[in-house]
């Protein structure tokens, strides 16, 4: 079997140190170990990754569609060939179930294939002209040097969404993998090089936040960096990268609301609850952070939930049967107590849960708090953990005014059995995405981003190419009648 376990950063299609000598510990949240180090590069090391990003970009973008699209196929088979192994080093160094690994690095093989068969459809158009003697082109070509910026809830897939376009389109890429996750980041520099990606199309740092931010946003070779993180570093990378006037997109922080009216059929809500709240521990972008149910069917619904979340089995991702994880860090874990304390402290009522889980100190129990009010922290903040908050509501039109009384407009979820509701309340959602009557609805076919302070630009679907392409308009005179 591959070790897909990296120490050392991928610039120019050579494996090198921090130049500094400096090393990151990576740590297993479920039992708190010290898994590896990386190195923790800066500024000088990420110049040199630009620069051989640079250097490639002629070459790459010179090949033809079809065959970036084969360099992905390869990648995709990569990924596949070595699912087993690329899950087991995700859970290791994450935390989450080996099931839902599994199905991460599954979801980076699909998204690395749709963008191959993408690569090939990148039309351009020729516009009727006005002059009898001009002709009238737009073509699409690829920004340039791409910064990817990606989190440590989804260490692979994130990297997939922005790879795989990024490659598809012509672009050569300089990625920033989470510290927290290093190793199935780099782990993207050995699959490239199974996949005989040219040396330096790919390339991969570990270190500092601050100094390889600095210079991924400083750098006028860098025309575009693609960020999934927190909305407070998405605007710091905004204001940093002014400077140079480049290209973003930003898929950042999200307060998704989930209604429940009381047409819904509760069978099917609950098991859409428990898996658009649960999932990784409750550490998603999309996943619910405010439950609203209508009066009519709050307790019942109260009581269904608070029964499915009772049953999670909690433990070490690698143990057989697990679905819910450890959180990241003692940090999350602390947040976590703390925004369940400000609940309870402001009149909440906790129906399962509330506590650290006995399964060890990264753990936390799967949480049901009814009587949740718009007093409460977790109503304005994201919760990142496996915490549900319910709220009462009485109205259509309440519900959608307090669902969208937030800052974030990434995801969305309601269950009704109502056809015109469903049209109503998915068109007054002020979000990027909504599901109605499903919790899970994230597929590569389909556009991903939001709106307000959540971002813009999508990742996914054909959409998805548009970032990193630029128009080109071209006249063409002189050619007579």
């Amino acid at each position: 079997m591959t070790d897909f376990r990296r120490e050392k950063i991928l610039v120019g299609g050579d494996w090198i140190q921090a130049d500094a000598g400096g090393r990151i510990e990576v740590t297993n949240p479920a039992t708190g170990a010290v898994i590896g180090t990386v190195p923790d590069a800066g500024a000088a090391e990420t110049a040199r990754a630009v620069a051989a990003a640079e250097a490639a970009f002629g070459p790459w973008r010179a090949l033809t569609a079809a065959e970036r699209a084969t360099h992905l196929r390869r990648l995709a088979q990569a990924i596949l060939d070595h699912r087993e192994a690329l899950a087991e080093l995700l859970t290791e160094e994450q935390g989450k179930p080996l099931a839902e690994a599994r199905g991460e690095v599954g979801m980076s093989a699909a998204y690395i294939q749709w963008f191959a068969e993408e690569a090939r459809r990148v039309y351009g158009e020729v516009i009727p002209s006005p002059w009898p003697d001009r002709r009238l082109l737009v073509t699409r070509q690829p920004v340039g040097v791409v910064a990817a910026i990606t989190p440590w809830n989804f260490p692979s897939s994130m990297l997939a969404r922005k790879i795989g376009p990024a490659l598809a389109a012509g672009c050569t890429v300089v990625a920033k993998p989470a510290s927290q996750t290093p190793f199935s980041g780099l782990a993207w520099g050995v699959l490239g090089e199974m996949a005989g990606l040219p040396a330096g199309v790919l390339n991969i740092v570990t270190g500092s936040a601050r100094a390889i931010g600095g210079e991924l946003t400083a750098n006028p070779s860098v025309r575009k960096i693609t960020f999934t993180g927190s909305t407070p570093v998405g605007k710091v990378l905004l204001a940093q990268a002014a400077g140079t006037v480049k290209k973003m997109s930003m898929e950042l922080g999200g307060n998704a609301p989930f209604l429940v009216f009381d047409d819904a059929d509760l069978d099917r809500a609950v098991e859409g609850a428990i898996a658009a709240k649960f999932r990784n521990a409750g550490q998603t972008c999309v996943c619910t952070n405010r439950f609203y149910a209508q009066a009519g069917i709050h307790d019942e619904f109260v009581k269904r939930l608070a029964a499915a979340t009772a049953a999670l089995k909690v433990g070490p991702g690698a143990q057989d049967g697990s679905e819910i994880g450890p959180l990241i860090d003692a940090a999350a874990v602390a947040k976590t107590e703390e925004m369940v304390a400000d609940a309870t402290a402001k009149g909440g009522r906790i129906v399962t849960g509330g506590r650290r889980h006995t399964a060890g100190a990264g753990f936390y129990e799967p949480t049901v708090i009814a009587d949740a009010t718009d007093a409460m922290t977790f109503a304005r903040e994201e919760i990142f953990g496996p915490v549900a908050p319910v709220f009462r509501f009485e109205t259509e039109e309440e519900a959608i005014r307090r669902a969208n009384a937030t800052e974030y407009g990434l995801a969305c979820y309601f269950y009704t059995s109502d056809l015109g509701r469903a049209f109503r309340v998915s068109e007054a959602l002020d979000y990027g995405i909504v599901g109605v009557n499903e919790g899970l609805v994230t597929t590569e076919v389909a556009p991903f981003g939001g709106v307000k302070e959540s971002g813009f630009g999508s990742e996914g679907s054909h959409h998805g190419m548009q970032d990193y392409l630029t128009l080109k308009y071209t006249a063409m005179g002189g050619l007579g009648r």
